[in-house]
């Protein structure tokens, strides 16, 4: 019997009610080991092309690598043509993936227009065919991520919704914009809701989910299985831990201190220096620890600058063991302005 709280996907029992969303230049190998050591009950590659052509460049390479991942290990894959989808899930799943995510919620313009991500939505025959082209290529279990709708005049979510589980979608995570949207506005959660009502396999809520209150009242709003976190996790892997203790109890946790954060950035910083080689991943050590700073409470106005003076330093460093000093020397010249206040 699967304990209150806890969702399925297929033969997997997911123990947290919150789980990482997956994003493109976001969701590596590094950052999904932090997640889910953070309490993330999934945690999804970044979107792989279904276009096996560009497998060999070092971007899809890296986001083919799962060496050391926890299980279930989920690869989101996005296309738009059914059989080279179908292919895509049959060669992920001999890399090791045990879950495959179909990408329909991406709002990107280099997506949508190749008639793949949320641009799929506009042609709902043509979602039915890759949604049973792929789950009748693979064993393991097959989801799906969408928005609710084209644009707001033509919100098709539900439809949607009910063909993934009429094609044995095993659970469905939903965005609450349409692909208009973008990012854009607030997330509207009836849609979700309605959702909801119409199918019976697992729904995952996502879009603006930014603290556990919200997680709450999102779950409470949707009746959704759990929630899904992505941009408001990006310096703050912490966030899906206090939203699972928060849903469980009632009680919030704090957010970490500053030598908790510091602890967390160096050991992330020295992950993706390790995954990625010396010169790409100081590069990307830089975009992550923008995130992170601007996660930190900003207590005072020199605080404010000192944070500010210091990204504009990191992001001239070319090495990684400078990057880990300038970290050290930063939070060591924080923690003064930290007590005083």
């Amino acid at each position: 019997m699967i304990e209150v709280g806890v969702f399925q996907i297929g033969p997997y029992n997911i123990d947290a009610r919150a789980v990482l969303a997956p994003m493109a230049g976001v969701t590596d190998l590094p950052f999904r080991r932090l997640c889910r050591e953070h309490g993330a009950g999934l945690t999804p590659s970044e979107m792989v092309t279904a276009d096996k052509r560009l497998w060999n460049s070092r971007k899809s390479r890296s986001r083919l690598n799962h060496d050391g991942e926890a299980e279930p290990r989920t690869v989101q894959i996005a296309g738009g043509d059914p059989q080279m989808l179908a292919e895509a899930a049959q060669l992920n799943v001999e890399r090791g993936a045990q879950i495959i995510d179909i990408n329909m919620g991406c709002p990107a313009k280099k997506v949508c227009n190749k008639a793949a991500g949320s641009a799929l939505l506009r042609d709902e025959a043509l979602v039915r065919d890759i949604l049973q082209a792929v789950v009748d290529a693979v064993e393991v279990p097959v989801t799906l991520k969408i928005r609710t709708g084209w644009d707001t005049s033509n919100r098709n979510g539900v439809r949607i919704a009910r063909i993934a589980e009429q094609s044995g979608i095993a659970s469905l995570a939903v965005h609450g914009r349409t692909r208009a949207c973008g990012y854009r506005g607030q997330a509207e959660y009836d849609t979700i809701a309605d959702i909801r009502q119409a199918i019976s396999i697992p729904l995952l809520a996502n879009g603006d989910i930014d603290s556990p209150v919200k997680a709450r009242s999102v779950l409470d709003h949707t009746g959704a299985d759990a929630v899904m976190i992505g941009r408001p996790a990006q310096g703050r892997p912490w966030i899906f831990s206090q939203i699972n203790h928060f849903l469980a109890t009632g009680e919030q946790l704090p957010d970490p201190d500053d030598h908790q954060v510091e602890a967390i950035l160096q050991r992330h910083l020295t992950a993706l220096h390790g995954f990625y080689g010396e010169v790409a991943g100081v590069r990307i050590a830089r975009k992550h620890l923008g995130w992170y700073l601007a996660a930190l409470p900003q207590q005072s106005d020199e605080q404010a600058t000192l944070a500010k003076d210091f990204r504009r330093r990191f992001n001239l460093l070319e090495q990684p063991q400078p990057q880990l000093d300038a970290v050290g020397e930063f939070f060591t010249a924080r923690r003064p302005a930290t007590v005083a206040a």
